[in-house]
């Protein structure tokens, strides 16, 4: 059940919030752009160094992934950190952002959280124990019908003249009411039933691995485009699951 690891993982995330609060909004915050053209600041260095040096002490033999400083470690235990997700907004200050903790054992997601504590929200799951916020059940809705789904997306300029463009507007059309939330929050809101779907054309490990133990304990289906598992840099849909053959294929027309 990885009761310890899940705790484990909680404590991490109140350290993290700590660390996000009193750089959040601050005037001294400064961002810089990394090679890959995506932001970084001190509050998502910080954050990936404590969880670092806090792992390492707790589980030397696992294996860390983090956005800010890839890969160390190796064996059949890696956890996977995004510090800050959502860097823009933190840096716009806008409160849509959380950090992501996951755990992967022997390549599946065994336990992810994710920790918003601008929006005072905290998710949670392991594999067989279901999915929560902030300490109550959560569970996808029950939409059966694609014209009273409500669709979650990214940004737009990332779907504007792909192969999926025209699949990605037809389906705007065909659902009761699209918003533009993006990062983890529009996969949390399927999770927690506020909203049937989510798409995005690209999301690193790191994006989407606490989401996805979240998702599916709750009851919903994470995926490629394709329908394979989600990948490194791969497209994620997520959805309530009864929806999620009927996007597949409305996204792949």
């Amino acid at each position: 059940m990885l009761e310890d690891e899940l705790a484990l993982a909680n404590e991490l995330a109140d350290a993290a919030d700590g660390i996000a609060l009193r750089w959040f909004r601050k005037a001294s915050l400064e961002v810089r752009t990394k090679a890959d053209t995506t932001p970084v600041t001190q509050a998502d260095l910080e954050i990936e160094s404590m969880v670092r040096e806090a792992l390492r002490e707790r589980h030397p033999d696992d294996a860390i992934l983090g956005e800010e400083h890839g890969e160390t470690g190796e064996g059949a235990r890696l956890w996977v950190l995004d510090p800050i997700d959502g860097t823009k907004n933190f840096a716009d200050g806008v409160q849509v952002w959380a950090t992501l903790i996951a755990l992967v054992v022997e390549g599946r997601v065994q336990l992810g959280v994710a920790s918003a504590p601008a929006l005072g929200e905290r998710y949670e799951a392991a594999r067989g124990s279901g999915a929560r916020l902030n300490g109550e059940p959560i569970r996808v809705s029950g939409t059966s019908e694609l014209d009273q789904a409500f669709f979650c997306f990214a940004e737009l300029e990332a779907w504007v003249g792909g192969p999926h463009w025209d699949a990605v507007v037809d389906l705007m059309r065909s659902t009761r009411r699209t918003r533009g939330f993006g990062d983890y929050w529009a996969h949390l809101l399927v999770a927690r039933g506020s909203a049937d779907l989510a798409v995005e054309p690209e999301l690193s490990t790191w994006d989407w691995a606490a989401l996805q133990v979240i998702v599916e304990e709750a009851g919903g289906r994470m995926t490629t485009l394709d329908g394979g598992p989600p990948v490194h840099r791969g497209s994620v849909v997520t959805t309530n699951s009864v929806l999620h053959d009927i996007v597949l294929a409305r996204l792949r027309a």
